[in-house]
């Protein structure tokens, strides 16, 4: 993320979602971009269209469960760990979508984000093996860090605000 590289292609029929639904699911050769199931020869037959629904909807269950353990670090309280996911899977597209517009506007957002990343993982470890290292928890307080986040995510937006300048003014 530090450094810009092209992005290396991707190939959906690789997948190991694609490859176990075209094993289980009867799947038409013709390409439906509006349906998920298309009547051929008497048989219904899935679509190309609804591998790709599967493949969100994948992602989607697993950002839910790779969230939940980061939840736990926080709360014990069951009701809290899976409504807050249920709310963080229901936002997650139009945050998406909103952030995709955007993306090529803010240069250094990715950059931005990456930090915040490393710092969440510092975060984690930090009280772990500060106990081991120092003999004591070292414990960063929310506020601090809720400013850390904030700064981060200005600071980056903020360094971008030249580069969409030149390209509003079209220069």
């Amino acid at each position: 993320m530090f450094t810009h590289r092209e992005q290396e292609d991707f190939h959906p029929e690789s997948s190991l979602v694609v490859k176990l639904a075209k094993k289980i699911l009867p799947m038409t050769r013709s390409h439906y971009p509006e349906k998920f199931v298309v009547l051929e020869h008497g048989r219904y037959l899935f679509t190309s269209t609804f591998i790709t629904l599967l493949i969100v909807e994948f992602s989607d269950i697993m950002f839910a469960l790779d969230s939940i353990p980061a939840v736990f670090s926080i709360t014990t309280d069951a009701f809290i760990v899976y409504t807050s996911n249920i709310f963080a899977i229901l936002g997650l597209r139009s945050l998406y979508f909103m952030l995709s517009g955007v993306m090529e506007l803010f240069i250094f957002l990715k950059r931005g984000v990456s930090v915040l990343l490393a710092f969440v993982g510092i975060k984690l470890l930090l009280p772990l093996f500060s106990h081991y290292v120092f003999g004591y928890e070292i414990h960063i307080p929310i506020l601090v860090s809720l400013g850390i986040i904030l700064g981060t995510l200005v600071i980056s937006i903020l360094a971008s605000v030249p580069h969409y300048l030149k390209i509003k003014n079209g220069t």
